[in-house]
């Protein structure tokens, strides 16, 4: 009795923990990734190279980026050989989704015309549609799987929230929440096959 009560303590415990962190992740299901028997992965992009000494905040994280992912895959037994690779990994950063929307469906304009009944536009409220309707840069980063012989998405997850203040130029912290979160986001990923 007295085992059963430390194990959901701990349990509940683990789920505050992970709940109050503030890193959300949306993973599809792995069954199709499963499905794949996959052992060798490439990278679908080259790393991103700073000529201009740009203080984007994407040229600090694409490199954590793929450190981070790669040890969270290595970690699972997968191994990283592009001239084996039989799954590519990709990311976006920033493209617009907000609470996991795409950029279409983010905006509150139309291009349809259309009539409000019993509403008179004033060109503050026009102004205030196309600034507020435009794409929202948001701290969302979505990572996706593609099977390299047919191109096609096996696997996916969006994690946000992984960056609180985007002006901010301290790389540790920016380090610790994305080794976090891609833990976190890969958590469900089965290990890979033997």
């Amino acid at each position: 009795m007295r085992s059963q009560t430390i194990l959901a303590t701990g349990l509940v415990i683990s789920f505050l923990l992970t709940a109050c962190s503030g890193i959300e992740t949306r993973p599809a299901d792995t069954a199709t990734f499963a499905a794949g028997n996959y052992h060798y992965y490439s990278w679908r992009s080259e790393p991103m190279i700073n000529t201009l000494n740009s203080v984007d905040p994407i040229y600090q994280m694409d490199p954590l980026m793929r450190k981070a992912l790669n040890s969270a895959l290595q970690a699972k037994g997968y191994i990283l050989d592009p001239a084996q690779a039989q799954f590519s990994v990709d990311y976006r950063y920033a493209e617009g989704l907000r609470m996991g929307e795409t950029s279409q469906n983010a905006s509150n304009l139309s291009t349809h015309p259309g009539t409000i009944p019993n509403r008179n536009m004033d060109q503050a409220s026009v102004d205030n549609a196309y600034a507020l309707g435009g794409i929202k840069e948001t701290a969302n980063i979505g990572i996706q799987f593609n099977d390299v012989s047919n191109n096609e998405e096996v696997w996916r997850v969006v994690i946000t929230k992984i960056i609180d203040d985007v002006n901010s130029t301290d790389t540790s912290a920016l380090r610790k929440n994305l080794q976090k979160a891609i833990a976190q986001g890969t958590r469900d990923l089965p290990d890979a096959s033997r």
